[in-house]
């Protein structure tokens, strides 16, 4: 058993000096009560395996007493969190998944992800995501945090399209910084029930859990600031093809903001709004109809554009609507589409104003 400084016998050398450590303080100011694991993983940015393993290993008071991580926290109360500077690495298996590489470099790679992939490994998926693909195909990654080397940000499983990733620490940490600077432009397209307003619409509203569904995010006043702009690219029947441009990178966040202005994106199993339920007449039938032909939530990262990170060349990329979305574009564009292969460029989804 590993024994504290100073905790064995007078010139014992089976003592083992803890490593060293850097102090993290938060005061809660939600009124609704939140397991303290949930906290610490949504405060930090950590997964809920790191922050329960912080927890176990005893690194973490709440008012100055260690806590369980199911414990419920109230507001005042104050918990910090002792972090190593050093963990022991995870050993990441690798996994035969192909990839499809859209740039690589000694520095960064840019990947189309596919719906359907995790991005890194987490309970019910340690060895099948995109970060243990990225091991199997021999990619040199970044140390980024624990279990997600490589990953300067996210995407949902169900949500393909385009994500940086980072070859080497300085990569990393400077991809990160520009994306914190919103020194990144990440844009969207989704299909979204019903019809926004002309021009550009800004949601501005800030994302925290929900307080009773822990897997869903909800739009709260003591959540984190997000900001989503929405255009219209293409308006039919019963949905918009949207430009969505991220400010912000919250945990489903256009997802959320979409549903809460009224317009969630088609095929989305949690972020609803009531998915063609919304629509009377032939109208709902349509709908259920468009439904059935989409086959997961119809949301695509679909452009990107920063400067490198070493170089500072600008760089742009652009990844075209993916092929297991193309019969829900199809049904909703109508026979125009039919016999055009790029559909976004078709429909100037790349062409920005100004």
């Amino acid at each position: 058993m590993k024994a504290r400084p100073g905790s064995g016998p007078a010139g014992s050398s089976d003592a083992v000096e803890e490593p060293p450590a850097h102090k993290v303080e938060f005061t809660v100011i939600s009124s609704a009560t939140e397991r303290l694991d949930r906290f610490l993983a949504d405060q930090m940015a950590l997964s809920r395996t790191q922050a329960a393993r912080l927890v176990a290993d005893q690194r973490v008071t709440v008012d100055g007493k260690p806590a369980r991580a199911s414990r419920l926290l109230s507001r005042g109360e104050r918990v910090a969190v002792q972090i190593p500077d050093h963990e022991p690495p995870r050993t990441l298996k690798p996994a035969a998944i192909p990839l499809s590489l859209v740039f690589e470099d000694e520095h960064l790679a840019i990947i189309d992800k596919p719906a359907g992939l995790v991005v890194h490994p987490a309970p019910g998926h340690w060895n099948d995501t995109l970060v243990n693909a990225l091991v199997a195909r021999g990619t040199t990654l970044s140390g980024g945090a624990e279990g997600r080397p490589g990953i300067v940000h996210r995407l949902d499983r169900d949500t393909s399209g385009l994500m940086i990733i980072a070859k080497t620490d300085l990569a990393h940490r400077k991809l990160g910084a520009a994306i914190a600077a919103r020194r990144v432009r990440r844009n969207y397209a989704a299909l979204a029930w019903g019809h926004l307003g002309p021009g550009e619409v800004r949601i501005d509203a800030p994302i925290a859990r929900h307080p009773r569904d822990r897997k869903r995010m909800a739009i709260s006043p003591e959540g984190r600031p997000a900001r989503t702009d929405a255009t219209v690219i293409a308006r039919f029947d019963i949905v918009d093809l949207l430009r969505l441009e991220l400010h912000t990178g919250r945990t489903h966040q256009i997802r959320v903001h979409l549903e809460h202005i009224g317009h969630p994106v088609l095929g989305d199993p949690v972020y609803t709004g009531g998915g063609s339920r919304r629509l009377s007449g032939s109208a709902r039938r349509t709908g259920e109809l468009l439904e059935r032909a989409t086959p997961r939530q119809a949301l695509h990262a679909a452009a990107l554009a920063f400067r490198h990170p070493v170089s500072g060349a600008p760089l742009e990329f652009q990844a075209e609507w993916p092929a297991d979305l193309r019969d829900a574009l199809l049904f909703a564009g109508g026979e125009e589409l039919v016999a055009r292969h790029h559909l976004l460029s078709y429909l100037r989804f790349f062409i920005r104003d100004g």
